[in-house]
């Protein structure tokens, strides 16, 4: 079975030495996207849906490591394998296994090394969901358990810059909107709409570029083209199988919960 494979580094040369190795080593990969940062990297994430990604850690916009903290949310997680020129000694905590990364430039011993951790979590996967008849998805989200986020939220910076207030132009006015008073954003291929407290502005930001500026606690992705407040969040309404709706204090609307997101309401 092909594995459907992301790459991501802003480093040309690093990406495309590491996807002619995994070419050459594991004709199994089907590489979907080779990205330049890390916002593409989780744009294509969402497109794509590949069940491997290899991110380097450090990319402008999004970092590796954010990028994998916002893949862990997703009902259905890759595998990820970090890619690094730096022998952080922090990362040493991932050797176990759970998930791995390699360093730059990539060695083929250490790649195959690499590349037999995935062939055997393939394996444990698809042996789960044979022995149990459950999705693949309860398998695949133990790949990144507790103890895994919690060391990510560690590794990642501990606070981004406040995010300044929203810019949006009616006429003439120039409207401040500010971030906690905005209920959600929700766009389309060229503006976003953001709803507020006190009604709602269009702003030319794409919503995959806010993503780097809002607070991944506050601000959570439901949809591709939606990202609540979570503070705002009343309840959240399985409609059937597939599709979930959230209801928002203040507002009428009932926004559509893509199924990679619907993890993110479990209940208790």
């Amino acid at each position: 079975m092909m594995i459907r494979t992301l790459i991501a580094d802003d480093e040309e040369g690093p990406r495309e030495q590491l996807r002619a190795a995994l070419q050459r080593l594991a004709p199994e990969l089907e590489i979907v996207s080779a990205c330049a940062n890390g916002v593409d990297a989780w744009d294509e994430c969402l497109a794509q849906e590949p069940a491997l990604c290899f991110l380097d850690i450090r990319m402008p916009g999004l970092s590796g490591l954010e990028v994998a903290h916002r893949l862990a949310q997703l009902a259905e997680p890759p595998q990820v394998v970090f890619v690094t020129a730096y022998g952080d000694h922090a990362l040493s905590a991932f050797d176990a296994g759970v998930v791995d990364y390699v360093l730059k430039p990539v060695e083929d011993a250490r790649l195959q090394q690499c590349l037999q951790r995935i062939r055997q979590r393939q394996a444990q996967v698809a042996e789960a969901a044979d022995a149990t008849d459950a999705a693949p998805t309860a398998s695949a989200a133990a790949s990144l358990p507790t103890a895994t986020l919690e060391l990510l939220r560690q590794l990642l910076p501990a606070h981004r810059p406040t995010m300044r207030p929203i810019q949006a132009s009616q006429g003439r006015e120039i409207q401040l909107i500010p971030p906690e008073d905005i209920l959600f954003f929700q766009s389309d291929s060229r503006y976003t709409r953001v709803v507020h407290r006190d009604g709602e502005a269009w702003i030319r930001t794409a919503l995959k570029e806010l993503l780097t500026e809002l607070d991944a606690q506050i601000f959570w992705q439901v949809h591709r083209s939606v990202v609540v407040n979570s503070r705002f969040v009343a309840s959240a309404t399985r409609v059937d199988e597939n599709t979930m709706q959230l209801s928002l204090k203040g507002s009428e609307e009932k926004l559509p919960v893509s199924r990679q997101f619907q993890g993110l309401f479990k209940g208790q």
